[in-house]
């Protein structure tokens, strides 16, 4: 009877706490993610010595403006990928006896000796960052061909695969059919190994369009039973809004839109795609806006060859404006050692990343004939936060108004432009501004 009650409170232990540990994931990013990501830079090429510069100049710059994880991108397991695209003809990967990648050694010498990205995730953490990877849902297809067996099971990686619903634009992996014995083992195998080097932020690829829920549910179980606090940024694409409950019980962060880069209707279209997502803004739980295409990029990209970023400076304020006030995650695609003073300015702006940090009840106000209005409140002060922006392409400028009353606010109150710091003085009733296109004004009131 003894051994029965003890094995009966073991069970009912291991399910309550599981259950629990299930949502303390969002504990792991009470504010939105900050950091840099490799992508818009090197596309699937970049190399440990290009990510230790930018984890040096980020742990001597930015860390102090919260800025902390460093994501290494696509294909980091690939010996001879090409910028400007995927090679997917004769691609060499690396992977180890229970088909899981590891990085390639000539572009990541710290991995050489099975040591993975343990070196590298230690570097970065002496300089008191957090390090992140990115990975391709699914099992490679060279596993399921050379049948290599799955960690942790009876079975190997071919009975575990469809080709259902495999990635359209990169195929090296297929599906993981949730329903197979051994698809959670491989999950939690690969999750195990990205523990053990010391990760602390996967983007996990092609899992939004069209929305592959039951491989997030083996992604967060995977995670959780590592028992490492591992930041889940599911991508890329429009994440369904029908599964908006689903993604936020599950992820840290989760895309809105495809790839965002240096034009302005890739913003435009991403503030219209917003408007959906406004009620979801929690701490834990992030709508993602993608990464900011400014600054150098592309020195090895997807898109155009190596530049400063195309947007205006206007353009990039109303970037900006729009991630910090909406409480978007920040992941800077440029490449920090090239940084310039003014996308310095726009990276490390004190008031804009205390609205970014403290903001709540983050809310449309409007969107319509080419103007956007955005509020938001800091959750310690009290005080009010207001961004106007022209989105429209027509060449006369637009005054925006907004009502004080519309902001929460009676009487009048005292306005400053956040950007330049500003006093612009007491107003009442309403306020307003005249802007050209593509521009935006943010403002603080109190």
């Amino acid at each position: 009877m003894k051994k029965t009650l003890l094995l009966t409170g073991i069970i009912f232990y291991s399910f309550f706490s599981t259950k629990i540990f299930s949502q303390d994931f969002k504990q792991w990013a009470q504010t939105p993610p900050m950091g840099w990501n490799s992508w818009d830079c090197y596309g699937p090429t970049v190399t440990e010595p290009e990510v230790k510069a930018n984890a040096d100049y980020m742990a001597k710059n930015l860390k102090k403006s919260g800025w902390e994880y460093i994501v290494v991108d696509i294909r980091w397991f690939v010996e001879n990928d090409k910028a400007g695209g995927y090679n997917q003809t004769d691609p060499r990967y690396v992977m180890d006896a229970y088909g899981r990648y590891l990085p390639a050694v000539n572009r990541f010498p710290g991995a050489a000796n099975g040591k993975g990205f343990k070196p590298l995730a230690d570097y970065i953490h002496s300089k008191g960052l957090k390090f992140g990877i990115h990975i391709m849902r699914g099992v490679p297809k060279q596993a399921v061909e050379k049948k290599l067996p799955v960690k942790g099971s009876n079975v190997t990686a071919d009975q575990i695969y469809s080709t259902k619903m495999q990635c359209e634009w990169l195929k090296d992996n297929y599906t993981v059919d949730a329903s197979k014995t051994g698809a959670q083992e491989y999950y939690n195998s690969i999750f195990e190994l990205y523990a053990s080097w010391g990760v602390d932020f996967v983007k996990v690829d092609d899992l939004s369009r069209p929305y592959h829920q039951d491989e997030i549910e083996l992604i967060r179980k995977a995670i959780d039973r590592t028992g490492r606090a591992i930041v889940l940024s599911t991508s890329p694409g429009e994440t369904p809004i029908e599964k908006a409950d689903h993604v936020r019980t599950h992820a840290n962060m989760w895309r809105m839109v495809d790839d965002v880069w240096d034009t302005w209707p890739h913003i435009t279209h991403l503030m219209k795609v917003a408007q959906q997502w406004y009620p979801y803004i929690q701490p834990g739980t992030w709508p993602d806006c993608d990464m900011i295409p400014l600054g150098r990029i592309s020195i090895r990209g997807e898109r155009g060859g190596d530049r400063q970023t195309r947007l205006t400076k206007e353009e990039q304020y109303s970037l900006m404006t729009f991630f910090t006030i909406f409480r978007s995650p920040l992941m800077f695609g440029g490449d920090m050692p090239s940084i310039d003073t003014f996308t310095s300015s726009l990276l490390t702006n004190k008031a804009v990343l205390k609205m970014h940090r403290e903001g709540k009840d983050v809310r449309q106000l409007f969107q319509a004939d080419g103007k956007l209005a955005v509020t938001s409140v800091n959750a310690k002060t009290g005080e009010r936060y207001l961004a106007v922006f022209n989105i429209s392409d027509n060449e006369r400028p637009l005054v925006i108004s907004v009502a004080l009353s519309d902001l929460g606010i009676t009487g009048k109150a005292a306005v400053t432009d956040m950007w330049t710091g500003k006093a612009i003085g007491k107003l009442a009733g309403n306020i307003s501004a005249t802007l050209a296109p593509h521009s935006c004004k943010l403002f603080c009131l109190k």
